[in-house]
């Protein structure tokens, strides 16, 4: 009769236990031995090796990246100065008693704070420092053979055993090619043979921390070098990419204009289609900015149509159409009919609905009634489809019904005091506001086409016919992009096969019994708790049984051979 036996359901031997097993119960894993904590005795010496061994522990690994993560929250929460020096600006006024306090945090600039990067770099020297012992030790392993059987095989966490009258070679041989079949690693040593698999498992641990590294290098590359400017462009105008082109700028510490990539666009055309009716009447349906481009300064000139979440790509370079609006043409004359002013005048949206505002500057060129230089502001208000009765906003964001209005000043602007201000606001410090004929601020509402006449023959407004559109388009070269997605999947996939892949081992031991019969071993050995070792040891056990049945035992009366050997508990282990 047949005797099969499992050991202890716990499949994680203890150090001892891996002592009494030997080489087969060793290096199922990459991972370095631990060693019992206390103080160094070497000194200094001493000191810093254990504090290296405390360094590429995985568990400091563990700390650190959560550490890293947990310190992202504020760059995420709190304004940043590298992003939007505005917010940050109000965020000081607001909060005068914890704005100085971040700021010795270095909380309003997190990810080049001194603590953010101590926390990067001791991360990626842990890595690096985890990783290289831990590729060697498996590189070894690789070029080894897996460790012969035990002595006592039924020390083992799976085990099975019976007898046939099949040879012992010819039992070790065909579990040999049984196993190899299953693409185990095996070979024949002594009375036995050795097999392993699983070895993705570590291919896998080792990738997913390589993929962090790579993870790490790449953030901190395109941290360095990265680039990013906003430049609102109206219909029929075009845009370099050189540094004085953008209306705002930021970029990484080690950045240089070089890193530009040479090119340059035009706006030909902008076109928006929004919901007519509904629920979500005037929700934009497509958003499309025809382009005119060219690479180089000789560089060929090309059309394409740029959309949302469908950027043009040029070198490392992506250009996004991020924001729309609008630009009525305005034509300003003096007092005498003279022409001192017609452009198209960019307006910011306040809503959804387009209902838009800012500024119209005439500078030079223009003289009062009594022929004194002066200058001349307006203050507009765009609705581009107004509804009366309603002239705060716009009603709806195509230009159904447009309608303009005007407030008028004249003095100085104050753009000659050397101090800057944004093209869309109207600094009303040395303004004067012209009167209508009841002393009020003189302001009207223009449709396409009409004509403002200036109290005290100042002059004229007209508000063309012809309404253009802008697009502002963000220009973003963000390098390492490309290593830090592939370093995602592959750490994904890396983890994936370290938690779902188990590495085990196999022997199977065939021994001269008594009477003439071979003794038949299988043992089976995995790296952790599973049911996966003795389940496939059993499948195994079955394979091999039918290529060495069972004899049968020398009590009984019959010539009933024994059943397929089952994997079942050991002596005085506890069936779960």
């Amino acid at each position: 009769m047949s005797n099969t036996k499992t050991s202890a359901p716990d499949n994680t031997p203890g150090r001892a236990e891996d002592q009494d097993l030997g080489a087969a119960g060793s290096q199922l894993s990459t991972a370095p031995a631990e060693e019992i904590a206390g103080l160094p005795s070497l000194g200094v010496i001493g000191w810093i090796r254990w504090f290296w061994r405390q360094l590429t522990s995985m568990r400091v690994a563990l700390l650190l990246l959560l550490l890293l993560s947990l310190g992202a929250i504020p760059g995420s929460l709190i304004p940043q100065t590298g992003i939007d020096e505005t917010k940050v600006a109000e965020f000081r006024e607001a909060h005068q008693t914890l704005a100085p306090i971040y700021d010795k945090l270095g909380l309003f600039n997190v990810y080049s704070s001194v603590w953010f990067s101590a926390i990067y770099i001791l991360l990626f020297v842990s890595l690096i420092g985890c990783i290289v012992p831990r590729t060697w030790q498996f590189v070894g392993q690789l070029r080894g053979r897996p460790p012969v059987a035990p002595r006592r095989l039924t020390r083992l966490p799976a085990y099975t055993t019976w007898r046939t009258e099949a040879e012992p070679e010819q039992v070790r041989e065909a579990a040999l090619a049984l196993l190899k079949k299953r693409r185990f690693r095996a070979h024949l040593t002594g009375d036995a043979v050795a097999a392993e698999k699983g070895y993705l498992r570590e291919v896998g641990n080792l990738a997913f921390h390589i993929a962090l590294i790579v993870m790490l290098i790449a953030f901190a590359w395109g941290q360095l070098y990265k680039s990013e400017g906003n430049k609102l462009i109206v219909e029929g105008d075009g845009f370099s990419n050189t540094l004085t082109q953008y209306d705002d700028f930021k970029s990484g510490s080690l950045f240089t204009q070089d890193d530009l990539d040479p090119f340059s666009f035009t706006l030909k055309n902008f076109k928006g289609t929004y919901e007519p009716s509904g629920p979500n009447r005037g929700t934009p349906r497509t958003y499309e900015a025809d382009l005119l481009y060219s690479v180089g300064a000789d560089g060929k000139e090309k059309k394409t149509t740029v959309k949302v979440n469908e950027p043009l790509e040029i070198g490392d370079s992506k250009v996004y159409l991020v924001s729309h609006g609008y630009a009525p043409v305005v034509t300003i004359r003096d007092g005498k009919g003279k022409v001192v002013y017609r452009d198209a005048v960019p307006l910011l949206p306040l809503d959804g609905n387009v209902t838009s505002t800012g500024a119209i500057k005439v500078m030079d060129g223009y003289r009062n009634a009594k022929g004194e230089r002066e200058q001349l502001g307006f203050q507009a208000f765009f609705l581009p489809t107004y509804v009366k009765g309603n002239e705060l906003a716009s009603q709806f964001p195509a230009l159904l019904s447009p309608i303009m209005n005007l407030e008028a000043y004249h003095g100085d602007l104050g753009v000659d005091s050397g101090l800057p201000q944004s093209v869309y606001q109207l600094d009303k410090k040395n303004l004067k506001g012209f009167k209508d004929a009841k002393g009020a601020q003189f302001r009207k509402n223009l449709r396409p086409g009409e004509t403002m006449k200036l109290p005290n023959g100042a002059g004229s407004v007209t508000f063309e016919k012809e309404i253009k559109e802008w697009a502002g388009f963000q220009v973003a070269r963000q390098p390492g992009s490309g290593w830090a997605l592939a370093g995602s999947v592959a750490a994904i996939f890396g983890l994936a096969a370290s938690l779902f892949i188990q590495r085990r081992r196999v022997w199977v031991r065939a021994t001269p019994g008594a009477e003439g019969v071979t003794v038949v071993e299988m043992a089976g050995l995995g790296r952790s708790e599973s049911a996966k070792v003795p389940e496939e040891l059993g499948d195994l056990a079955g394979v091999l049984y039918e290529q060495a049945p069972g004899a049968p035992d020398p009590d009984d009366s019959t010539d009933d051979t024994t059943p397929d050997p089952q994997v079942a508990p050991a002596e005085g282990a506890e069936t779960k």
